[in-house]
């Protein structure tokens, strides 16, 4: 009997088993399916979530580079602003700052003093180189003028404070006089109006010994910006015009000239100045000595 009953509670306990599974199986799925729905909807939700950010810090980028380009800009035009305002200043300075006159570097020149031949003219008029002339005298005065034209102020960046300049010049010289032979001719027209040549013999006149002398010359002048500048010619070029011809009666002929001097700037622009030049030919013109010594001063005006 025992046994009947515990069979009995044993079966009753599977029957309420089975009927408690048969009961929470499909509580347990709707469970299931309930979290399943929840978790799709938090997953859908945090994909919007992530889009809205992402959407959020691009548009966060696009304005941070926005305020970037106005910053720039800003400081563009602050700058350009603050250039404008320094060349307003500067224009302002300039006009109120009185005008400075520019160095004055080339200079006009009167040029004049004493000249002397190595030789002299001299001789009877019967002897050849004297024909022309018989002037004994090699001394005389020379009066002329002269421009500069100054080149560099380093002397082509080799010497600092050193300039270099082209003189081209022109000097009337005057040694005296002396007298010529001219052969006179007689004229001989005769009864019948013919003319016949005869030599009525040599005549003495008077001539001035003239010359003029062109020259174009490298001048190096030293101490620039100085009011005392010394300066030198190393070797300038040399045209001779005799103003009484040679024997040959050539006029014209070619030398060289060697030169020093000095400079100073007495008083805005004007300048004193003295020198010393040789003339050399390597030749006399037809017989005529062309060589000499030159000593003068001269005044000058820069500009």
């Amino acid at each position: 009997m025992s046994f009947t009953k515990s069979k009995l509670a044993l079966g009753v306990a599977a029957a309420s088993l089975t009927m408690a599974g048969a009961f929470i199986a499909p509580q347990a799925q709707a469970a299931g399916s309930s979290a399943e729905r929840v978790a799709d909807a938090a997953a859908r939700k945090t994909e919007a979530l992530e889009a809205q950010m992402q959407q959020m810090a691009e548009q966060m980028q696009a304005m941070q580079a926005e305020l970037s380009r106005v910053k720039s800009s800003s400081a563009s035009s602050t700058a350009a602003s603050a250039k404008v305002q320094e060349l307003d200043q500067w224009m302002a300075s300039v006009k109120s700052t009185p005008a400075q006159a520019s160095a004055k570097d080339n200079l006009v020149a009167v040029r004049g003093g004493w000249t002397s031949l190595d030789q002299d003219r001299s001789g009877n008029l019967s002897e050849k180189g004297s024909l022309l002339s018989n002037n004994a005298n090699n001394d005389g005065f020379y009066f002329g003028g002269a421009f500069d034209f100054n080149v560099n102020n380093d002397l082509f960046g080799l010497m600092d404070d050193t300039s270099f300049a082209i003189e081209l010049g022109i000097e009337y010289a005057q040694y005296g006089t002396g007298t010529n032979s001219i052969s006179v001719l007689a004229v001989d027209t005769g009864n019948n109006n013919n003319v016949s040549l005869g030599n009525a013999g040599l005549t003495n006149r008077t001539s001035t010994d003239a010359r003029l002398r062109i020259n174009a010359s490298p001048k190096i002048k030293f101490m620039h910006d100085s009011k005392l500048r010394p300066w030198i010619i190393p070797v300038g070029l040399d045209i001779n015009i005799l103003g009484v011809p040679s024997n040959a009666v050539s006029v014209l002929n070619a030398g060289m000239n060697f030169g020093a001097g000095a400079e100073y700037d007495l008083y805005r622009g004007i300048v004193l100045g003295t020198d010393v030049r040789y003339h050399y030919a390597t030749s006399s013109l037809d017989g005529t000595p062309t060589d000499g010594l030159n000593a003068g001063g001269y005044v000058g005006f820069k500009f």
